[in-house]
């Protein structure tokens, strides 16, 4: 099975591991407060990234001594669950962050916990792995962290655009908060802050691939375009050249006219310029197309 442009993302991304306990604790609170469920009732991780999950137990034990209550099978496909439904590891956990668990309805970015640049990275690494997502750019440019918290999403957001220097978009999903990038620059600029400067190559590549195809289809229809107008132009110069056979004009013509009327005849295909280079002195492209439209004005009066 072909591993996703998002997955490859978030692999890269696993590979910066925080050295220190505050990025440890930042990192994982972006990850609870992306993550599927954070609550005096438990938390609830779901993952389809074997990186990430490979991360998880190393990262919560660094940030606050604890491991999950329940883990996924090692061998298990798809989706990968972590779980904590402890109480005193809950309370534990949310301490770390200012929280009390009687009152988490309205979950916030506590700003001490990403005070320091590090922790910035650390906080956005942690959001972006456990409800985040990138779009292969080969089919479009778009990358999204989603909460269920409005508060968080909101902080977020200030966050994103004091770190980064421009806001993201945002959007309401079936409840949730949606925070989300369509540029290709911002989306590599982001990659690149979180740690995958690869996938964000990638996503130069792709916009240049596509600029180039543009281009080369913008020259072919440009190039189609002027190849049609030329047959169009050859073909009223042939039917002109008849008109003035059939009426017998072309022994009354100039000499340079009944040049170009031989070389147009004799060559239906050629350019303006190839006509030109046939003339005896070879004349300019201009002057050769003022020589024929002047044999089709004289079919014209000749009619």
């Amino acid at each position: 099975m072909a591993i996703s442009f998002s997955a490859t993302a978030k692999a890269e991304i696993c590979r910066v591991f925080p050295q220190k306990r505050c990025c440890a604790l930042a990192q994982c609170f972006g990850i609870l407060l992306f993550c599927n469920s954070f609550s005096a009732d438990g938390i609830r991780i779901i993952t389809e990234s074997r990186e990430f999950a490979q991360n998880l137990p190393k990262l919560f034990k660094k940030a606050f001594s604890v491991s999950f209550d329940v883990l996924p099978e090692t061998e298990t496909s798809g989706k990968l669950i972590f779980q904590i439904t402890d109480r005193e590891k809950i309370t534990q956990i949310m301490a770390a962050y200012g929280f009390n668990p009687a009152d988490t309805l309205a979950l916030n970015v506590n700003l001490a916990v990403v005070e320091e640049e590090c922790c910035k990275a650390s906080f956005l690494r942690g959001a972006f792995l456990s409800g985040g997502s990138v779009t292969d750019p080969v089919k479009g440019y778009h990358i999204e962290i989603t909460t269920t918290h409005s508060a968080v999403a909101r902080q977020t957001y200030a966050l994103m655009e004091e770190i980064l220097g421009f806001y993201p978009k945002t959007a309401v999903r079936v409840g949730a908060q949606v925070l989300y990038l369509k540029q290709s620059e911002q989306i590599a600029d982001l990659l690149t802050y979180l740690g995958a400067p690869v996938a964000a190559m990638g996503i130069m590549e792709a916009r240049l691939e596509k600029e180039l195809n543009n281009k080369v289809n913008r020259r072919c229809n440009c190039d189609d375009a002027n190849t049609s107008k030329v047959v169009e132009a050859a073909q009223e110069q042939l039917a002109a050249i008849r008109i003035i056979r059939e009426r017998g004009l072309t022994e009354n013509l100039p000499q340079k006219l009944q040049q170009a009327l031989i070389a147009r005849e004799n060559n239906p295909e050629a350019s303006l310029t190839e006509l030109a280079a046939m003339m005896e002195p070879p004349i300019t492209k201009p002057a050769m197309n003022h020589r024929l439209k002047k044999l089709v004005e004289l079919s014209k009066e000749a009619v």
